[in-house]
């Protein structure tokens, strides 16, 4: 379970505040005094949720979201702000912002953002592993295995798959035997469900 907050604000005193309230509640924390000490050290980040102040020197904050999803930054992102308005805000969820909140910030809001941002890039991350899984599996079927598991995920019966492979029906059972053993279940609605994931982009 996650619970890494990056927090990028160019105000110490925001910074040291927000910083040991969320340490309080077992988060861990770390703040960033600027956009572009952020953005080199980003690569290196363990996913998680950011807090970014709206407005900074050089970078604002919407700024930095929009890079941050240029290079497929995706993180759950909380915007702080005093001086929002309601374009920004809007620019903001655009975006793909979590939540957009006013200085001095609420507590208890501000948590609860970051543990829907948190449960939300668990959700992510569980999808991006089933698709890791789907894909390792189908890698590991040969060709006609590949083949008769497209047509299962298609809803074709064994007959149906047997005249369009031109293949037995017995072959097509074999097939299916051999990639029930690959993916540890012959359910077709798993199995239907491993192909899916494994076309996902």
């Amino acid at each position: 379970m996650t619970n890494h907050v990056y927090l990028v604000d160019d105000d110490e005193a925001v910074r040291n505040a927000l910083s040991l309230l969320l340490e309080t509640v077992g988060l861990n924390v770390r703040s960033f005094a600027s956009p572009e000490i952020f953005l080199n050290q980003a690569a290196d980040l363990t996913p998680g949720c950011l807090i970014l102040d709206i407005r900074m020197p050089a970078i604002s904050g919407l700024k930095l979201q929009e890079r941050l999803t240029d290079q497929g930054v995706t993180w759950p992102t909380v915007i702080i702000s005093g001086h929002g308005d309601i374009e920004a805000c809007r620019r903001a969820f655009r975006n793909g912002a979590i939540d957009f909140l006013s200085k001095p910030v609420d507590e208890q809001d501000l948590i609860d953002a970051i543990q829907k941002g948190h449960a939300e890039l668990e959700t992510r991350q569980q999808v991006l592993s089933e698709r890791a899984e789907a894909v390792a599996l189908i890698k590991h079927l040969t060709t006609r295995e590949q083949q008769v598991l497209e047509m299962i995920a298609k809803g074709l019966t064994t007959k149906h798959i047997a005249d369009a492979l031109t293949l037995s029906p017995r072959t097509v059972e074999s097939h299916r035997a051999a990639i029930a053993a690959k993916a540890g279940t012959s359910s077709a609605a798993e199995l239907t469900r491993y192909w899916l994931d494994a076309q996902a982009d």
